[in-house]
């Protein structure tokens, strides 16, 4: 009888044991598992072709654009330093996710520490809500040039430039920076496995063992707030523009308008049509599949990256003449 109650309380301590060090690896994971495109991972090769092309495309793109504006003087004008940030912008946020998606789909290397997880996690809301940011600048610009032409030399100064550009920087590092401070205080213990293609926010706080409706509530009012506040700004500037555009006398001074603001449209619905569907998809789209929602997730940071720099460069007249 005592050898048996012994017996049992030994398994006890045992079973104890194992599940506490199960729970304390999980708590504090070293690395977490990306596992690409769910249920298409027999195709991440072939999908891999596209993606890298994006990226290939965006990278030729964007520093053709940076190297036009940096050796034309003609070019040294606010609209197209703004023109430089959303360059710079985009290829930053398209390398923050595509290195590590390749080596995912090549290679099946996986694994990505706890610590790169975050950071990269950091720098890829960051870089969208810079974005967000840009848009609203260039509009801005484009406000000032079609509806007081006469003092947009002295109102969008190169000073001026440069203290939006800080703004729209620092908005986004610290709007930020609270998701990613919950995000790292989270305790793990559910899985380290991520159905994604990286390390997307919601995607990694939903492994948490924890009451996580901070995360959630303050990662929906950050994009409630950011895109509502964008949006509405862009919206204005262009009700404005609109009507000045009207009270021109001719035709051709209306093409010649909307010449001027046509790039900067295009590229708004480029960025805003699948970033909205990617958005609207994770908040309230339960019935749309995993991998359509991974592969919208991710064409969201891929596609504006490589088509800005076409847009501007097809659209924009100066740089289409300086690129030929």
């Amino acid at each position: 009888m005592w050898k048996t109650s012994y017996c049992l309380r030994v398994k006890h301590l045992l079973f104890y044991a194992m599940s506490d060090s199960n729970t304390s690896y999980f708590t504090n994971p070293s690395t977490f598992i990306l596992l690409g495109i769910p249920g298409l991972e027999a195709s991440h090769v072939w999908i891999s072709i596209p993606f890298c092309a994006m990226y290939i495309i965006a990278i030729l793109g964007n520093f053709t654009i940076l190297l036009i504006v940096k050796r034309e003087s003609s070019l040294h004008e606010p609209m197209y330093y703004f023109l430089c940030v959303m360059a710079i912008n985009d290829l930053l946020l398209s390398t923050s996710v595509l290195p590590k998606m390749l080596s995912i789909f090549w290679f099946n290397s996986r694994e990505i520490s706890f610590s790169a997880c975050l950071i990269q996690l950091y720098f890829i809301q960051c870089f969208a809500v810079m974005e967000s940011g840009i848009l609203v600048a260039m509009a801005f610009d484009c406000y000032v040039a079609i509806c007081h032409p006469l003092r947009h030399s002295s109102i969008v100064t190169k000073p001026m430039v440069s203290k939006i550009s800080l703004a729209i920087v620092l908005r986004s590092i610290l709007l930020v920076i609270p998701s990613l401070i919950l995000a790292s205080q989270w305790p793990y213990c559910r899985s380290n496995i991520i159905p994604h293609t990286y390390c997307e926010g919601m995607a990694l706080v939903k492994l948490a063992c924890a009451d996580i409706r901070i995360s959630s509530y303050y990662s929906l009012a950050l994009t409630f707030l950011i895109f509502s506040t964008d949006t509405f700004s862009i919206l204005l500037s262009y009700i404005q523009i609109l009507k000045a555009i009207f009270m021109l006398p001719t035709k051709d001074t209306w093409l010649k308008a909307f010449r001027t603001c046509g790039s900067h449209l295009c590229v708004l619905l480029v960025y805003w049509i699948p970033a909205d569907f990617a958005i609207l998809t994770h908040r309230f789209g339960q019935n749309v599949p995993l991998h359509v929602h991974v592969l919208m997730a991710t064409l969201y940071l891929l596609v504006p990256p490589m088509l800005n720099p076409i847009i501007y460069g097809m659209i924009t007249r100066q740089i289409r003449d300086k690129l030929f």
